[in-house]
């Protein structure tokens, strides 16, 4: 089956057509309305919406659309986000490479075998509106500003493309992107992130840097831009396995970069070396505001789009916003290659509320004293999970999923003298807690049983459970008992 959506709009129509989206018709302001209506429509688990009339811009506005893990399981061409990681598991069978080595050989056996690389087209839709030099003008963006102390609108969900300056490798990131003024655009790449090293190497060697931002792409290629990828991976590669069709690239007109031939929109231009304007504040996905600090400024030569575009835009702030579902589809798309690394992974969760950095929830196979311990020191080493602040490890009979379930054995199966492993690694460039940004204390908590080996001598206690042939015969008694 082929992916169904060529360009943001196809999927906008499917989820109209199935009920899921909601025409906003009257006037909408993107400074702070917007996003008090995003989020409490977010927090009923209600539908995307279009704001057909925002009061900034020339087009209208499509937020919430990766809204809900069902929407986004649909975006991904799915009926559920575990699909791609069964099938990525299937892929990998029988042979399963080791180490971050293995992650990237298996990565490019999936591309090898489900994907194609990106098809150059001669000209696509995004090029059908031209404006250059001193007729750009990003106020034709009904750019967010989505909360009370935010430096100014931002455009996120923009599509970053950078290249390496020596060797060309591509890389498609997603940042957020403050609007300075009309032609002007702050690029907030993370310390940790792939276009701030291709920038550094921009400027060592005192040259410019060419960029492209893509907004209003397909969903595929969207989420493939936030997907945490080796460097080596090409996000196309990984895009065209999601899609299982090629991506039409077209070359851009100002800047020899490529973007997706049906974005509803592109910025073009040239990072000139050494430049940098004060970015933020922004409230960003921890929930409290990042701040002000000097990050690279983009002046945009050349911006062209769709004829009657729909822009896509984003409200990230205190969980749960809509970066939530797309969050839970790295969880679930990426489980088989995290398995690879740390085989005696059964399952993991990255809780929504720790903003899929500060905690995850890990259930393994134990088989020997201090697995547990073992199994912490693989993820702060297993890369973007190394920003992990909280690791909490069960066993495999406990469902991740079930934070109760989950609370239940952390608070009831640890001797926090002998069970409790701190140590200190590089964090999150946003996480406010540490007392010196990127890098800070981290915490592992063993609460799976306790072995002999582990200086347990006491006997670990059976769990309490029903007689599983009472279970099945009340379940068959069930409608008897008047209940």
């Amino acid at each position: 089956m082929s992916y169904p959506y060529s360009d943001i709009r196809d999927f906008i129509a499917a989820l109209e057509r199935e009920g899921d989206l909601r025409h906003v018709r009257v006037p909408v302001d993107p400074t702070l309305e917007a996003t008090e209506i995003v989020t409490r429509v977010i927090r009923e688990g209600g539908p995307a919406l279009v704001f057909d009339r925002p009061t900034r811009g020339i087009m209208p506005l499509a937020m919430n659309v990766f809204g809900t893990e069902r929407r986004m399981a649909r975006a991904l061409g799915v009926d559920r986000l575990d699909d791609i990681g069964d099938t990525i598991a299937g892929l990998l069978k029988p042979e399963v490479p080791t180490g971050f080595g293995g992650l990237r050989e298996a990565l490019g056996k999936l591309a090898s075998l489900r994907s194609v690389p990106p098809k150059k087209v001669r000209h696509g839709s995004c090029q059908d509106v031209v404006r250059r030099g001193p007729d750009v003008d990003l106020d034709e963006l009904p750019g967010v500003m989505a909360w009370p102390g935010d430096g100014g609108p931002f455009l996120n969900l923009g599509l970053t493309h950078t290249k390496h300056p020596v060797t060309g490798h591509r890389n498609l990131g997603m940042y957020r992107l403050q609007q300075h003024d009309p032609r002007t655009v702050g690029l907030h790449w993370q310390i940790h992130k792939d276009s701030n090293a291709h920038h550094a190497v921009a400027e060592r060697r005192g040259e410019r840097l060419p960029v492209a931002i893509a907004f209003g792409c397909d969903p595929a290629v969207t989420y493939s831009a936030s997907a945490p990828l080796p460097p080596e991976i090409d996000e196309y590669l990984f895009a065209g396995f999601l899609r299982r069709q090629r991506v039409d690239l077209v070359d851009c007109l100002t800047v020899p970069l490529q973007v997706p031939a049906q974005a509803q929109i592109v910025l073009e231009g040239w990072l000139e070396p050494g430049r940098r304007l004060p970015e933020g504040p922004f409230g960003d996905h921890t929930g409290f505001y990042t701040p002000v600090e000097p990050f690279p400024a983009l002046t945009v030569e050349c911006m062209t789009m769709q004829r009657g575009p729909v822009y896509q835009s984003i409200v990230v702030g205190r969980p749960p916003q809509e970066d939530g579902p797309i969050g839970k589809a790295t969880e679930r798309i990426f489980l088989p290659l995290i398995r690879m690394t740390v085989p005696e992974i059964v399952d993991y969760d990255l809780p929504v509320a720790g903003v899929f950095h500060n905690c995850v929830i890990v259930s393994i196979e134990k088989r020997y004293p201090k697995h547990a311990q073992k199994v912490m020191n693989a993820i702060w080493g297993a890369g973007l999970l190394s920003l992990s602040k909280l690791i909490v490890v069960v066993d495999a009979d406990c469902d991740v999923h079930d934070y109760s379930e989950v609370a239940w054995r952390a608070f009831g199966n640890v001797d926090y003298a002998h069970d409790l492993l701190t140590t200190v690694g590089p964090v999150d460039h946003l996480d406010h807690s540490s007392y010196s940004q990127f890098w800070g204390g981290k915490a592992g908590v063993d609460a799976t049983r306790k072995l002999p080996g582990e200086g347990y001598a006491r006997g670990w206690p059976d769990m309490i459970g029903q007689d599983p042939a009472v279970v099945e015969r009340v379940s068959r008694r069930w409608g008897e008992y008047g209940l």
